[in-house]
């Protein structure tokens, strides 16, 4: 999350210049942009960095359905499950 101490890069001119045009554009816009930050992120994962908790999360997941106690359901059965309950 961009926020006014974060420093987007070393001038400081050019940051504020960014927040200011972040502060005028509508929802819809900074949404179009977010999209457009997205794509380009995902152009290149590894340069973007995993936080160690998401490991973390990822090992006791695992680690739960080694011992049973979680187990994985297919995206068409969680689908009908849901159209089940809201139904």
């Amino acid at each position: 999350m961009i926020s006014s101490k974060t420093r987007i890069n070393s001038n400081k001119d050019e940051e504020m210049d960014i927040l200011s045009s972040l502060d005028k554009m509508t929802t819809s816009e900074k949404l179009i942009v977010m999209e457009k930050l997205w794509d380009e992120l995902c152009r290149n994962p590894d340069s973007v960095p995993s936080p160690e908790w998401h490991k973390d999360v990822l090992e006791a997941r695992e680690q739960r359905v080694l011992e049973g106690k979680d187990k994985f359901h297919s995206l068409d059965a969680t689908k009908k499950r849901i159209r089940n309950r809201i139904a």
